[in-house]
Protein backbone atom coordinates (compact mmCIF):
# COMPACT_ATOMS: atom_id res chain seq x y z
CA UNK A 1 0.00 0.00 0.00
CA UNK A 2 1.03 3.30 -0.94
CA UNK A 3 1.95 6.19 1.97
CA UNK A 4 -0.87 8.60 0.02
CA UNK A 5 -2.75 5.37 0.27
CA UNK A 6 -2.18 4.24 3.49
CA UNK A 7 -2.98 8.24 4.74
CA UNK A 8 -6.42 7.84 4.15
CA UNK A 9 -6.59 5.66 6.56
CA UNK A 10 -5.25 7.43 9.62
CA UNK A 11 -7.72 9.15 11.50
CA UNK A 12 -7.37 13.14 12.03
CA UNK A 13 -5.82 13.96 15.93
CA UNK A 14 -7.99 16.82 17.12
CA UNK A 15 -5.87 19.26 18.33
CA UNK A 16 -5.72 21.16 21.76
CA UNK A 17 -4.13 24.37 23.25
CA UNK A 18 -3.40 24.33 27.25
CA UNK A 19 -3.14 26.95 29.75
CA UNK A 20 -2.68 27.55 32.90
CA UNK A 21 -0.07 29.29 35.03
CA UNK A 22 1.11 26.27 37.14
CA UNK A 23 3.85 24.43 35.33
CA UNK A 24 3.43 21.06 37.42
CA UNK A 25 -0.11 21.24 36.90
CA UNK A 26 0.04 21.81 33.11
CA UNK A 27 2.87 19.30 32.61
CA UNK A 28 0.45 16.64 34.38
CA UNK A 29 -2.14 17.64 32.09
CA UNK A 30 0.02 17.43 28.60
CA UNK A 31 1.30 13.90 29.83
CA UNK A 32 -2.45 12.53 30.05
CA UNK A 33 -3.23 13.95 26.80
CA UNK A 34 -0.31 12.53 25.22
CA UNK A 35 -0.60 9.34 26.90
CA UNK A 36 -4.13 9.12 25.63
CA UNK A 37 -2.83 9.17 21.99
CA UNK A 38 -5.95 10.51 20.35
CA UNK A 39 -4.87 14.48 20.79
CA UNK A 40 -2.44 16.69 19.38
CA UNK A 41 -0.95 20.00 21.44
CA UNK A 42 -0.19 22.28 19.45
CA UNK A 43 0.19 24.65 21.72
CA UNK A 44 1.15 25.23 25.69
CA UNK A 45 1.26 28.49 27.68
CA UNK A 46 1.35 29.76 30.88
CA UNK A 47 -0.79 33.00 30.58
CA UNK A 48 -3.76 34.37 28.96
CA UNK A 49 -2.61 36.26 26.01
CA UNK A 50 -0.36 33.87 25.00
CA UNK A 51 -3.40 31.20 24.79
CA UNK A 52 -5.24 33.60 23.21
CA UNK A 53 -2.90 34.14 20.31
CA UNK A 54 -2.27 30.60 19.94
CA UNK A 55 -6.24 30.19 19.62
CA UNK A 56 -6.78 32.52 17.12
CA UNK A 57 -3.58 31.72 14.97
CA UNK A 58 -3.46 27.91 15.04
CA UNK A 59 -7.54 27.22 15.73
CA UNK A 60 -7.03 23.75 17.88
CA UNK A 61 -10.20 21.70 18.36
CA UNK A 62 -9.95 22.31 22.05
CA UNK A 63 -8.80 24.74 24.37
CA UNK A 64 -8.50 23.25 27.98
CA UNK A 65 -7.76 26.86 29.82
CA UNK A 66 -7.32 27.87 33.58
CA UNK A 67 -10.37 29.96 34.49
CA UNK A 68 -8.29 32.62 36.54
CA UNK A 69 -4.86 33.40 34.45
CA UNK A 70 -2.53 36.41 33.78
CA UNK A 71 -2.66 38.64 30.93
CA UNK A 72 -6.11 37.32 30.19
CA UNK A 73 -8.52 35.10 32.27
CA UNK A 74 -10.25 31.52 30.74
CA UNK A 75 -13.37 33.43 30.99
CA UNK A 76 -12.54 36.41 29.16
CA UNK A 77 -10.74 33.85 26.87
CA UNK A 78 -14.27 32.07 26.28
CA UNK A 79 -16.00 34.92 26.15
CA UNK A 80 -14.16 36.35 23.17
CA UNK A 81 -13.80 32.78 21.18
CA UNK A 82 -17.71 32.48 21.19
CA UNK A 83 -18.32 36.13 20.52
CA UNK A 84 -16.09 35.90 16.92
CA UNK A 85 -17.86 32.46 15.85
CA UNK A 86 -14.00 30.46 16.24
CA UNK A 87 -14.20 26.67 15.93
CA UNK A 88 -12.47 25.95 19.03
CA UNK A 89 -14.53 24.34 22.08
CA UNK A 90 -13.34 25.60 25.49
CA UNK A 91 -12.90 23.48 28.25
CA UNK A 92 -12.62 25.81 31.66
CA UNK A 93 -10.36 24.69 35.10
CA UNK A 94 -10.90 26.19 38.55
CA UNK A 95 -10.16 25.56 42.02
CA UNK A 96 -13.18 26.65 43.11
CA UNK A 97 -16.57 25.83 42.69
CA UNK A 98 -17.90 29.08 42.47
CA UNK A 99 -21.59 29.49 41.17
CA UNK A 100 -20.99 32.96 39.61
CA UNK A 101 -18.27 31.49 37.66
CA UNK A 102 -19.98 28.72 36.19
CA UNK A 103 -23.15 30.84 35.54
CA UNK A 104 -21.24 33.22 33.55
CA UNK A 105 -19.07 30.39 31.99
CA UNK A 106 -22.90 28.39 30.87
CA UNK A 107 -24.46 32.28 30.05
CA UNK A 108 -21.47 32.50 27.36
CA UNK A 109 -21.43 28.97 25.75
CA UNK A 110 -18.60 27.11 27.29
CA UNK A 111 -19.05 23.44 26.66
CA UNK A 112 -16.86 21.78 29.65
CA UNK A 113 -16.55 23.27 33.27
CA UNK A 114 -14.03 21.29 35.31
CA UNK A 115 -12.67 21.13 39.06
CA UNK A 116 -8.84 20.68 39.09
CA UNK A 117 -9.23 18.77 42.23
CA UNK A 118 -9.92 16.07 39.74
CA UNK A 119 -7.39 13.52 38.04
CA UNK A 120 -5.61 14.30 34.93
CA UNK A 121 -7.52 11.35 32.83
CA UNK A 122 -10.25 12.91 34.05
CA UNK A 123 -9.51 16.37 32.11
CA UNK A 124 -8.66 13.84 29.10
CA UNK A 125 -12.76 12.59 29.10
CA UNK A 126 -13.58 16.08 29.53
CA UNK A 127 -11.66 17.36 26.59
CA UNK A 128 -13.30 13.80 24.58
CA UNK A 129 -16.73 14.91 25.39
CA UNK A 130 -16.48 18.73 24.81
CA UNK A 131 -14.78 17.76 21.65
CA UNK A 132 -17.48 15.28 20.09
CA UNK A 133 -19.92 18.89 20.91
CA UNK A 134 -21.58 17.23 24.10
CA UNK A 135 -21.14 19.17 27.39
CA UNK A 136 -19.07 18.00 30.33
CA UNK A 137 -19.13 19.25 34.07
CA UNK A 138 -17.30 17.56 37.21
CA UNK A 139 -19.47 15.43 39.33
CA UNK A 140 -18.96 17.53 42.21
CA UNK A 141 -20.01 20.76 40.88
CA UNK A 142 -22.60 18.98 39.23
CA UNK A 143 -24.21 18.15 42.72
CA UNK A 144 -23.36 21.68 44.23
CA UNK A 145 -25.56 22.59 41.49
CA UNK A 146 -28.42 20.18 42.82
CA UNK A 147 -28.22 21.56 46.05
CA UNK A 148 -27.93 25.24 44.59
CA UNK A 149 -31.20 24.44 42.68
CA UNK A 150 -32.96 23.37 45.52
CA UNK A 151 -31.82 26.72 47.51
CA UNK A 152 -33.19 28.77 44.77
CA UNK A 153 -36.41 26.68 44.76
CA UNK A 154 -36.66 27.82 48.82
CA UNK A 155 -35.96 31.29 48.12
CA UNK A 156 -38.57 31.57 45.20
CA UNK A 157 -41.23 30.32 48.10
CA UNK A 158 -39.87 32.66 50.59
CA UNK A 159 -39.60 35.39 48.46
CA UNK A 160 -42.21 35.31 45.30
CA UNK A 161 -41.35 38.71 44.51
CA UNK A 162 -38.33 38.11 43.10
CA UNK A 163 -40.52 36.39 40.44
CA UNK A 164 -41.47 39.63 39.17
CA UNK A 165 -37.83 40.51 38.27
CA UNK A 166 -36.26 39.91 35.19
CA UNK A 167 -33.10 37.81 33.97
CA UNK A 168 -31.12 41.09 33.90
CA UNK A 169 -33.26 42.97 37.22
CA UNK A 170 -32.27 39.92 39.29
CA UNK A 171 -28.55 40.00 38.13
CA UNK A 172 -28.15 43.63 38.46
CA UNK A 173 -30.07 43.16 41.72
CA UNK A 174 -26.88 40.16 42.16
CA UNK A 175 -24.51 42.91 41.20
CA UNK A 176 -25.99 45.29 43.73
CA UNK A 177 -25.67 43.02 47.35
CA UNK A 178 -21.80 42.80 45.98
CA UNK A 179 -21.55 46.91 46.59
CA UNK A 180 -20.75 47.67 42.91
CA UNK A 181 -21.92 51.10 41.41
CA UNK A 182 -23.96 51.71 38.20
CA UNK A 183 -20.56 52.10 36.75
CA UNK A 184 -19.24 49.09 37.82
CA UNK A 185 -22.49 47.20 37.46
CA UNK A 186 -23.10 48.82 33.83
CA UNK A 187 -19.20 48.11 32.56
CA UNK A 188 -19.81 44.10 33.91
CA UNK A 189 -23.32 43.40 31.82
CA UNK A 190 -22.36 46.08 28.98
CA UNK A 191 -24.94 48.37 29.50
CA UNK A 192 -25.02 52.05 30.23
CA UNK A 193 -25.21 53.68 33.92
CA UNK A 194 -27.94 54.92 33.01
CA UNK A 195 -29.58 52.28 31.84
CA UNK A 196 -28.56 50.70 35.12
CA UNK A 197 -30.44 53.46 36.87
CA UNK A 198 -33.67 52.57 35.20
CA UNK A 199 -33.43 48.86 36.11
CA UNK A 200 -32.73 49.76 39.83
CA UNK A 201 -35.58 52.04 39.49
CA UNK A 202 -38.15 49.38 38.31
CA UNK A 203 -36.33 46.93 40.42
CA UNK A 204 -37.15 48.66 43.86
CA UNK A 205 -41.18 49.80 41.97
CA UNK A 206 -41.91 46.29 41.97
CA UNK A 207 -40.33 45.01 45.14
CA UNK A 208 -41.78 48.12 46.61
CA UNK A 209 -38.53 49.23 48.36
CA UNK A 210 -37.78 53.03 48.37
CA UNK A 211 -34.43 54.80 48.45
CA UNK A 212 -30.71 53.41 47.43
CA UNK A 213 -29.68 52.36 50.67
CA UNK A 214 -33.21 49.69 51.31
CA UNK A 215 -32.28 48.46 48.18
CA UNK A 216 -29.02 47.57 48.85
CA UNK A 217 -29.89 46.12 52.37
CA UNK A 218 -32.49 44.09 50.65
CA UNK A 219 -29.90 42.61 48.37
CA UNK A 220 -27.49 41.80 50.77
CA UNK A 221 -29.93 40.07 53.09
CA UNK A 222 -31.68 37.90 49.55
CA UNK A 223 -28.05 37.31 48.14
CA UNK A 224 -27.61 33.45 48.23
CA UNK A 225 -31.08 33.06 46.15
CA UNK A 226 -30.26 35.05 43.35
Amino acid sequence: MSNQIAKKFVTKRSTVVIADDHPMFRTGVRQAIQDDGQFEITGEAGNGSDAFRFITERSPDVAVLDINMPGMTGLAIAREVILRELPTKIVLLTMHDDQEWFDEAMDIGVKGYVLKEVAPEDIVTAIHTVASGKYYISSKLANRLVERHHELEAGRNALPELDTLTATERKILKLISEGKSSKEIGDTIFISPRTVDNHRSNIARKLGIQGSFSLLRYAIEIKKYL
